[in-house]
């Protein structure tokens, strides 16, 4: 019997970490087509991530790095606070080379491990460690292969690739220079609009576009380790709905030295979104207003004044989708223009120059890649469940589908390589196969073998519309089910904006079917805002989320209760964590007539307290507008337009992690003082140590026991 078939489910799907380890990742064809540079663990439990090189004609894995080798000499691998912090917001819980970077051929990759930078030959094999001036932090090679950027210390520093000429091209500085630093992303942009870099190179590779973010005017919190009272609290700079942010600026830098400032109005449109920069054009920069109502292109000329290429404006909101703004190369003497996604009518459309590419109906996720033909997208058509990887040509707009699976798709592009990875509702994991595009029916190559664990669990979820809003959904019942046997209900959402839950995924449905399987009716529903299906959708929620997103929940599970009457009303519970633990709470307090007990985890309780860019794209500003803020906290003395928790009390499990820093701990404590305040009874499980994202193996696993067990207890399970 393997160690997989001893263990329990939950703690497989802790140890796994969702199933994701073993799965190729970070996926990098080379534009000739020669290689593949790839990500992966060498098993499906091994957190040490390796990189790799794939041959695309056979799919066939060449290792190129193992840190478990390269760390050989010092042992375990030790991260930095500036590198812990980078993980957290993009959400990355492995080891080993979680990132690299590589130089446009794709024969040298460079990465970080353990504060030490490193130099791979991923045509010929070999690694060497470069002696930067560590602890190193994002490395990214120049376009031509001859430097190497890293960040270290707040500082931007570069290395020549044979290890000589280590200097620092920028450094911290100003009055206060130590709030300053070059390079990175701030807070906003990483969480908020996914941008987790601050530097880009030149195509050239003689220069570099360098973000200068200074947090002096960000409030300071502390978070503190109550477990161990001798440490000193930790303190963040965090940007609280309706407080200043960081000052963030843009510099050319040149490799000799010289120093230009990007000029743009940052009073007008202080966040940085998105930054591109490739061989066809200028830098291009997108660039936000506060209340994200306007957004601006912008090209870079060497001399660091700016020009418009692309103005938008939205009386609720708008954002740049991924892999936007872009230039698209040249058809013969022609000359780039710009691509990019943005609402026009009801449909996210690919825009060329002003002019729409893809018709209505199509809602385009994310741009993919570029060539003077040709888009790569992901989008959805018919149906927000399923994610395609469409081929778009730029002449007339025509679509191929890229994607040979019907589920969830998404793409990397080099050349005239794609390499696919689907996942579909009929199997567990995904599928990484490379496809070669450059005939008019794209074809496929080979498959990229994933070693991830089978799951000990098979999900059997029931896809469904639901109501007069046709909010998707799907019902996961006991594998051992017997109709006419009434079940409790189990809501299971996210329900904001930015997470879709309900998708043509297996791996989606597994928490959730073994929850099932303890004897539930598991409920799955993506109500207003979440993603998918279209701009009025998306802005349904602005000024409502306590309104809108609970009241897609209570319609969804009683047009489900309609379609399958073995669930049972008189027993329903609700789980979330983050914004589905906000959710959680508010069914709970404002509708215990439907909803009979709650897990809370990690839960918003006050929008105060969250972030500028998040809040305030949906809730607009405090200041402005404190009666929507006080109707969609969960306190009845939250200020003008207060409302009263409802009765009867239900039974609360809420959770949350000490040291989180994005979804601080001072939301549960105040609502655990309102609660006790109030004389309503409720549980807090304080989770010492522990961030956001929960990624302790033993943690994870215990604390989907405890939920189930709570649940049980709540509602009277057997």
């Amino acid at each position: 019997m393997t160690d997989a078939e001893q263990i329990s489910f939950p703690r497989q799907f802790a140890r796994t970490q969702r199933f994701r380890l073993g799965a190729p990742g970070t996926i990098t064809p080379a534009p000739d087509g020669s290689r593949i540079a790839l990500l992966r663990t060498r098993t499906g439990s091994d957190r040490a991530t390796c990189l790799w090189t794939a041959d695309p004609r056979t799919g066939a894995l060449t290792l190129i790095a193992d840190p478990v080798d390269l760390l050989a000499d010092t042992g375990a691998e030790e991260l930095t606070e500036a590198e812990k912090a980078r993980r957290e917001r993009s959400r990355t819980g492995a080891a080993g080379i979680v990132d690299y970077a590589v130089d446009t051929a794709v024969t040298i990759a460079v990465f970080a491990l353990s504060g030490r930078l490193f130099t791979a030959d991923l045509a010929k094999g070999g690694v060497r460690e470069l002696p930067a001036a560590g602890p190193v932090v994002d490395p990214r090679i120049d376009p031509t292969g001859r430097q190497v950027a890293y960040l270290s210390g707040g500082s931007l520093r570069v290395i020549a690739l044979d290890g000589t000429g280590d200097r620092a091209l920028a450094e911290p500085d100003g009055p206060n220079p130590e709030t300053v630093c070059y390079g990175a992303a701030d807070f906003t942009g990483a969480e908020e609009f996914d941008r987790f870099r601050g530097y880009w190179w030149s195509p050239d590779g003689a220069r570099l576009l360098v973000a200068r973010v200074d947090e002096a005017p960000v409030r300071i919190q502390y978070i503190a380790d109550p477990a161990n009272p001798a440490t000193a609290p930790r303190q963040v700079r965090y940007p609280a709905a309706g407080t200043p942010n960081a000052v963030v600026e843009l510099f050319l830098l040149g490799l000799d030295g010289t120093r230009t400032q990007v000029e743009w109005d940052r009073t007008g449109y202080e966040y940085l979104a998105k930054a591109h920069w490739s061989e066809h054009g200028p830098a291009l920069i997108a660039v936000l207003s506060r209340d994200q109502k306007s957004g601006l292109v912008l090209a870079v000329a060497a001399d660091g004044s700016t020009s418009t290429v692309a103005e938008e404006h939205d009386e609720v909101f708008f954002e740049f989708a991924a892999g936007t703004p872009a230039w698209v190369p040249p058809v013969g003497e022609g000359r780039a223009r710009p691509a990019r996604i943005a609402p026009r009518g009801d449909s996210y459309r690919l825009l060329l120059g002003e002019d729409p590419v893809t018709p209505e109906g199509v809602q385009v996720r994310a741009l993919l890649a570029v060539g003077p033909e040709f888009a790569f997208v992901t989008a959805s058509m018919e149906d927000p469940t399923r994610e395609h990887v469409l081929r778009v040509a730029w002449a007339d707009g025509a679509m191929k589908r890229v994607n040979g699976l019907s589920g969830v798709s998404g793409a990397s592009v080099g050349g005239n390589l794609g390499v696919v990875t689907s996942a579909t509702l009929d199997e567990p994991n995904s599928r990484t196969y490379v496809v070669d595009m450059s005939a008019e029916q794209p074809t496929r190559l080979s498959v990229i073998e994933s070693v991830a664990e089978k799951p000990l669990v098979t999900a059997r979820p029931i896809e469904l519309v639901l109501g007069e809003r046709e909010l998707h959904g799907a019902l996961l019942l006991p594998a051992n089910h017997k109709p006419g046997t009434r079940l409790p209900v189990l809501l299971d959402p996210y329900g904001g904006p930015h997470a879709q839950m309900v998708k043509a995924a297996h791996n989606l449905y597994l928490n959730a079917q073994w929850i099932a399987d303890q004897g539930f009716a598991v409920l799955v529903v993506d109500g207003r805002g979440t993603p998918g299906r279209g701009p009025a959708w998306d802005r349904s929620i602005r000024d409502d989320f306590a309104g809108a997103t609970l009241q897609d929940q209570v319609d969804g599970l009683h047009a489900a209760a309609e379609q399958y009457p073995d669930l049972d009303l008189t027993r329903v519970a609700i789980r979330g964590w983050s914004y589905g633990g906000y959710l959680s709470a508010l069914a709970a307090l404002r509708r215990p007539d439907v909803f009979h007990a709650a897990v809370v985890g990690a839960p918003v309780t006050d929008w105060r307290l969250y972030d500028t860019a998040y809040t305030e794209r949906y809730l607009g500003h405090p200041d402005r507008q404190p009666e929507v803020y006080a109707a969609n906290s969960l306190f009845p003395e939250a200020g003008p337009g207060a409302w009263e928790w409802a009765e009867p009390h239900r039974p609360m499990l809420i959770i949350h992690g000490l040291a989180d820093d994005n979804v601080v701990a001072a939301h549960t404590l105040r609502l655990s003082s309102a609660l006790l305040a109030a004389g309503r009874p409720h549980t807090v499980l304080p989770l010492s140590g522990v961030t956001h994202m929960t990624p302790q193996e033993v943690v994870a696993e215990n604390l989907l026991k405890l939920q189930v067990g709570f649940l049980k207890d709540a509602l009277g399970v057997e």
